[in-house]
């Protein structure tokens, strides 16, 4: 039987892994990634499920695969790649069972776009109003805000710089092609 993964369809299938020559830019989705919305009232710990909660705004951490990023005073998205810890969504709901809490399966809802490369930060101010210059904005921070008019999660992973691109399903595609378009500027520089 196959597994359900093989039965899905990406909404960006065909269309990513992209790159432009050198690696200036890259861009790659993280396919069928499992996303957990957690709504949690305070007192809030610093670890739920052994996994750290970022409690300043803006922020992300991560343990090995698992990455957590803070939403808002109450709310974190925990993402982790397919398959990397199949029972996160169990040790969660167990760990919120007895706090007033919310667990969500968001894996659905959003896809999410890694952008990599010397250029990447350029092409994600192109369609962003967030200063994303490194005394601003680096490695370990996040925010929710307008791309290219339309709502977006961006969590920078790395000072390389890499990112990602948490999106709408149903925005997925257009987001890839206005990446793609505005990212041919830096072929010719």
């Amino acid at each position: 039987m196959a597994e359900a993964t093989e039965l899905l369809a990406s909404p960006l299938g065909g269309l990513l892994p992209w790159a432009l020559p050198g690696g200036l830019v890259s861009l790659e989705e993280m396919r069928f990634a499992q996303q957990i919305g957690i709504r949690l009232r305070a007192p809030v710990p610093a670890y739920l499920a052994g996994l750290p909660l970022p409690l300043e705004p803006n922020r992300a951490a991560s343990m090995r695969t698992v990455r957590v990023l803070w939403l808002g005073p109450d709310e974190w998205l925990v993402t982790a790649p397919v398959g990397a810890v199949p029972e996160l969504p169990t040790r969660i709901a167990r760990a919120t069972a007895d706090l007033r809490a919310a667990v969500t399966d968001l894996s659905a809802s959003r896809t999410i776009v890694e952008i990599a490369g010397p250029r990447a930060r350029d092409l994600l101010q192109k369609g962003c109003g967030l200063d994303l210059h490194p005394r601003a904005f680096g490695p370990g921070q996040c925010a929710q805000t307008l791309f290219a008019r339309l709502p977006v999660i961006i969590d920078q992973l790395s000072a390389a710089p890499s990112y990602r691109l948490y999106v709408r399903r149903s925005s997925a595609r257009w987001l890839c092609d206005w990446l793609i378009d505005a990212a041919e500027e830096f072929r010719l520089a």
